[in-house]
């Protein structure tokens, strides 16, 4: 009896896809594992040290309605839009105007990465938010806000946050 190797007569799977699969399955494991979502007790005292309370006119309960609005607290949140743009990080903001893909070289308004907009620290995302709300419209320039928030009482968002 003869003994044969095994040799393959087609390849299953071309190289390029399997990479592709590959680079898709960590990307997601390294967004996953750096994804954090917030209480509204510790979200409140992080908005707090970076100094959101008062800043434009808005109280720290317009930036919470406006973070729970938008991502439901959830600092990895990315929403994808019809055009093509995203909408990034805890605050929802948008690659069309304020943050830039991987794939592009122009600055955008912040001068920043979306990707960068998803840090569970929220530097970021705190600093290009605040860039926003000094546009004329303030948080105006959420939808999220306008609907949900503007204009209503919105104590409840702090009750029982500690200081």
């Amino acid at each position: 009896m003869e003994a044969r190797g095994w040799s393959p007569r087609r390849q299953l799977c071309p190289p390029g896809i399997l990479l592709l699969a590959v680079a898709s399955l960590l990307s997601c494991l390294l967004t996953c594992g750096q994804a954090k979502v917030y209480s509204r007790c510790e979200l409140f005292r992080v908005l707090q040290e970076f100094g959101l309370e008062g800043y434009r006119g808005h109280s720290l309960a317009d930036w919470l309605c406006l973070a729970y609005y938008t991502s439901g607290f959830d600092s990895a949140a990315v929403d994808h839009e019809a055009d093509g743009s995203t909408n990034n990080g805890i605050f929802q903001i948008n690659s069309r105007k304020w943050c830039k893909t991987l794939k592009e070289y122009s600055t955008k308004g912040c001068n920043m990465y979306c990707t960068e907009l998803l840090d569970p620290d929220l530097k970021n995302a705190v600093i290009c938010a605040m860039k926003i709300s000094q546009q004329p419209q303030g948080l105006g320039s959420w939808e999220a806000w306008k609907h949900h928030c503007l204009g209503k009482d919105l104590s409840d968002w702090v009750d029982g946050c500690t200081f």
